[in-house]
């Protein structure tokens, strides 16, 4: 467990890191992540069903930041990638256009990872991604972020991960993706 103190909060403020029960918090998890990404209910709707999903999958797990009270104020999830996965049938023809297919095999992907706004800017998400690919066999890591110059893509830069493929669409989303892959184990510099 990792423990992250409160930054001279008048109460205190300390966040724990470690294992997450991601079906049983499902809804909470789902509420950081729609204020942390601006999520409406409809959307939120359809995330939980596949959450709920990919905790079935072999090898997924969950990692969440909790505060003395318990509330959940992040949290991210991943799991062997499989190529048979939607995620992976979506993003292979950008990368085979890469030459990066072969990144689908042998990694482990990060599904989610949010922290509720409030508790950003604390290593709160650097450490929730760095202990679950700790944990992890595979000897890389990919995800997808949007893709614009934001904090989440310094941080995942910071970490090692590079792009692989840009403008990645998925059905239903607005933004365009880039799928990032890191060696593991992730850097550990600030």
């Amino acid at each position: 467990m990792l423990r992250f103190p409160g930054h001279g909060h008048s109460q205190p403020d300390d966040v724990v890191i470690g294992p997450l029960d991601l079906p049983a918090r499902v809804d909470e998890a789902l509420a950081v992540q729609a204020v942390a990404f601006g999520l409406g209910a409809e959307e939120v709707a359809v995330r939980r069903q596949i959450v709920l999903r990919h905790m079935t999958f072999p090898g997924a797990r969950a990692l969440g930041a909790t505060t003395a009270r318990n509330d959940l104020v992040g949290f991210v999830y991943g799991m062997p990638n499989d190529r048979t996965h939607w995620w992976s049938t979506v993003v292979e023809p950008y990368l085979r256009a890469q030459g990066h297919d072969d990144w689908l095999d042998d990694s482990f992907v990060i599904t989610e990872l949010h922290v509720h706004p409030r508790y950003q800017n604390r290593g709160i998400g650097r450490s929730l991604i760095t202990t679950i690919t700790d944990g992890a066999t595979e000897p890389r890591s990919i995800l997808s972020a949007i893709d614009i110059e934001s904090p989440a893509r310094g941080l995942y830069r910071s970490l090692g991960y590079r792009d692989l493929a840009r403008q990645v669409l998925f059905p239903s989303a607005a933004k365009p993706y880039a799928v990032m892959g890191a060696p593991l184990p992730l850097l550990r510099r600030r």
